[in-house]
């Protein structure tokens, strides 16, 4: 019952999809109706013919006429057909881009847990086969399943009132019998199908996992490794393939075995009426002749209600992606942040990903409209965290964040995003040009804009200097480019955006001291006369902040400038005396 809930619900989710061409689904309908009553009518003709042709003295011309509506006959129940796909081509292709937006955009809606937690390559098949399972769906719903179940009332309908009641019996209990054994054995056979499907998306996920940390992989020479943890997947996935085979020919070899019985008993009884003068040879013709055609489109329904339960599973997996619900959600009658000075707050601020640890414990402090505050601390002291609490990719759970003194919670994340620029320590870049990477900032940008941006950064001659200059593909992830040049794109993608409040996430910690150094002055010339909040581990580039902070396990433990935390002679001073040892 409740897989047949789950079905219906996912159908019930298209239908808003099929509503939107009205007229076309209409004019499907009826091609489809006038397709099958062309069908049904060939076999009545073709009787007409045999019982003419056995006259004594046969008339040529009743023939050839007949002959001919046969021909037509024929053509048309095609030609309905290949008309109804075309019109019907365009809902189906909509409803899967409409879908497929949806989903889209839904999952870079959804929280960054969800998608620290995802894996890419599962989600990309998920998306995939249930854009599939949509167009399959739609196609053969609409036009094979109810088209068989108007032909097998209409042959019924026709056996009934022509001939023997017993014609139609057999019929009605042999297509009866062959549609509830081929749903029970589907429904058996499913389990193999979802199993197998499952493992071909784990082994995927493996497969890309391990791909895009090829480096990874190579570094530790565990290529034999990774080919043995891709095998165990598909060493199930096999598993779960040869059993959905094996039942598959269990399932056709029944099909057939009830179609065979149906055929024989219709025939005998034909030929019996034949033997005793009550039918024509023609009437023999016409009931073997919508024997078969039955059984034909039936022969395929097995095949299409398999089909049909996998794809409805298929794409149960998608929608369930569109329940996943966001944990960050826009609060009702948000309106758009009211920037006026860029002043950040932090109050009493408290913060844990999991009841169990943690993160940030009472932090209160505040950034000045165009000040520079720092953070600094050991790894894992809480620091990055509150660049991602100013984000609003998490909510606080206890205190609060203010930006001109308007709650962040309160405001339309949009807006609060579009104020705030980062320049991060892992620069990730998309695998297009560094033109695209810097427009990223702002999409909507000049070319003078975006290459003023990159004079900014520094990094203008740097892209001129390449064969292919700012049309140069930077590689998946940014790899093609060193980490400087990355930071160097992350600023001008920050310059161009021109933010109020800008934060640098240990923007220089992957460099080494000398691009250190000329990148720092970059940030400098960056934040001039912006809110900034530096999150830093390197205490040598936060000397200038006109406030330091000092977190330790969560907590803001030490506050002040450089002289005045070097003066205090606390955790600060030691961090510093350290990093100035190593540095020497």
């Amino acid at each position: 019952m409740h897989a047949g809930r789950a079905d219906w619900r996912t159908v019930r989710m298209l239908m808003p999809y099929l509503m939107e061409f009205k007229v076309r689904v209409a004019l499907v309908i009826v091609l489809l109706i006038l397709a099958k009553l062309t069908n049904v009518a060939v076999p009545l003709v073709l009787k007409e013919i045999v019982d003419a042709m056995g006259q004594p003295k046969a008339m040529l011309m009743v023939p050839v006429f007949l002959i001919v509506g046969y021909g037509l006959l024929r053509l048309f129940s095609t030609l309905f057909g290949e008309i109804r796909d075309a019109v019907f081509a365009k809902v189906t292709q909509r409803a899967i881009r409409r879908v497929s937006i949806k989903v889209f955009a839904h999952l870079h809606g959804l929280s960054l847990r969800f998608h620290l937690e995802r894996q890419t390559g599962g989600v990309s098949r998920d998306i995939e086969r249930g854009t599939r399972g949509i167009s399959f769906l739609l196609t053969y719903l609409l036009f094979n399943i109810l088209p068989t179940l108007l032909e097998i009332g209409l042959v019924a309908g026709i056996l009934l009132v022509k001939y023997n009641p017993w014609f139609a019996i057999i019929t009605f209990v042999t297509l009866v019998s062959y549609i509830v054994f081929t749903l029970l054995i589907t429904e058996w056979r499913m389990v193999y199908r979802r199993t197998m499907n499952d493992m071909d998306s784990k082994a995927n996920t493996r497969a890309i996992d391990s791909l895009l940390n090829y480096e990874t992989v190579k570094y530790f020479g565990n290529e034999r490794y990774e080919v043995r943890r891709y095998d165990e997947q598909m060493e199930k996935w096999e598993v779960s393939a040869v059993q959905n085979q094996t039942s598959l020919a269990a399932l056709n070899a029944g099909q057939s075995t009830i179609i065979a019985v149906g055929v024989t008993l219709l025939m005998l009884l034909a030929a019996q009426e034949v033997v005793e003068g009550k039918m024509t040879v023609g009437d023999l013709v016409l009931v073997n002749v919508y024997m078969l055609q039955l059984y034909m489109p039936l022969h395929f329904l097995g095949f299409v209600y398999r089909e049909i339960k996998n794809a409805l599973a298929d794409m149960e997996r998608m929608f369930r992606l569109l329940n996943e619900n966001r944990e960050v959600e826009d609060a009702p009658g948000a309106l758009p942040l009211k920037l006026e000075a860029g002043r950040v707050e932090f109050r009493h601020v408290s913060f844990h990903y999991d009841a169990e640890r943690q993160i940030l414990r009472d932090v209160d402090f505040e950034i000045p409209s165009g000040h520079t505050v720092a953070v600094v601390g050991a790894s894992g002291a809480g620091k990055s965290t509150l660049s991602r609490l100013l984000f609003r990719f998490y909510d606080v759970n206890e205190g609060g964040i203010l930006i001109d003194g308007q709650d962040i919670r309160s405001v339309t994340q949009a807006s609060l995003r579009a104020a705030i620029g980062i320049v991060p320590q892992d620069t990730v870049l998309f695998n297009d040009t560094i033109y695209y990477n810097i427009a990223y900032g702002r999409p909507d940008a000049t070319h003078e804009e975006i290459l003023q941006a990159a004079q900014s950064a520094h990094i203008h001659a740097f892209i001129t200097s390449l064969p292919q200059g700012y049309d140069t593909v930077v590689g998946e992830r940014g790899l093609k480019l060193s980490g400087g040049e990355k930071q160097r794109v992350a600023i001008a993608r920050a310059i161009l955006k021109n933010p109020s409040i800008l934060i640098f996430d240990e923007a220089t910690s992957a460099l080494d001291s000398k691009s250190e150094k000329a990148i720092q002055d970059e940030l400098r010339n960056v934040a001039r006369n912006r809110t900034t909040l530096v999150i830093a581990h390197r205490l040598s580039t936060v000397v200038d902040a006109q406030q330091i902070l000092v977190v330790d396990k969560g907590r803001i433990v030490e506050r002040g400038s450089h002289r005045k935390l070097l003066a205090q002679q606390g955790v600060y001073a030691q961090m510093w005396a350290l990093q100035q040892q190593e540095e020497h």
